[in-house]
């Protein structure tokens, strides 16, 4: 600890050296007051790509607290660039916090997002839900077999296959063998599918 003064660790999320980020990510994360998370979500909006990503991170380390401010920047702001940052955020908190069950705002707020016009939101969304797993799985599952947008399920076949499972796995083999579906729907769902099934042997293998 360096006892910094908060107005100094911000301005090292967008230092050159990585090391000194990485502490000033650590140290925000540690000694943060109830101005932290309003700070934080005001870097998502700056043009430094360095910067944002380190304000991210520092929400991921935030974890469950953070919420529903992403989930509010996620669906009501103008800038496509904060919403698909409010979803690596949400993705960062999943990652970080595996055990802890993750907040059904954030699933509501991530679904939502799904219907987003940018690809940039929705595709981001589509990875956090990936990335929250068995919880995300109906919500990967609905939106698959109701949407239109095929950049959409796209997307989603490869979240379903990193989720992984018989549930999913049946869904991705109903896709792949739909002969309604469109071609590029299939042949990203059969992709899919042969990934998960390599993920499964490969942990039956362990």
């Amino acid at each position: 600890m360096t006892n910094m003064p908060q107005e100094e660790l911000f301005q090292q999320l967008k230092h050159p050296n990585p090391h000194l980020r990485k502490r000033a990510i650590g140290e925000i994360a540690e000694t943060r007051d109830e101005t932290t998370i309003g700070q934080l979500m005001g870097i998502l909006d700056e043009e430094d790509v360095v910067y944002r990503r380190s304000a991210v991170q520092v929400l991921g380390i935030i974890g469950n607290d953070a919420v529903p401010l992403l989930v509010d920047s996620l669906l009501n702001s103008k800038n496509a660039t904060v919403q698909a940052s409010c979803a690596k955020a949400l993705t960062a908190i999943a990652v970080n916090y595996p055990d802890i069950t993750f907040p059904e705002l954030g699933l509501q707020g991530l679904q939502k997002a799904l219907s987003d016009p940018n690809p940039v939101v929705y595709i981001s969304s589509v990875m956090a839900l990936g990335q929250i797993g068995e919880p995300a799985l109906d919500i990967l599952i609905e939106t698959i077999e109701n949407t239109d947008n095929i950049a959409l399920a796209v997307a989603i076949t490869g979240s379903l296959a990193t989720i992984g499972g018989t549930k999913a796995g049946e869904v991705l083999s109903a896709a792949a063998a739909n002969p309604d579906a469109d071609p590029y729907i299939r042949e990203s769902a059969e992709s899919a599918l042969s990934r998960l099934q390599q993920v499964t042997q490969w942990n039956a293998g362990r």
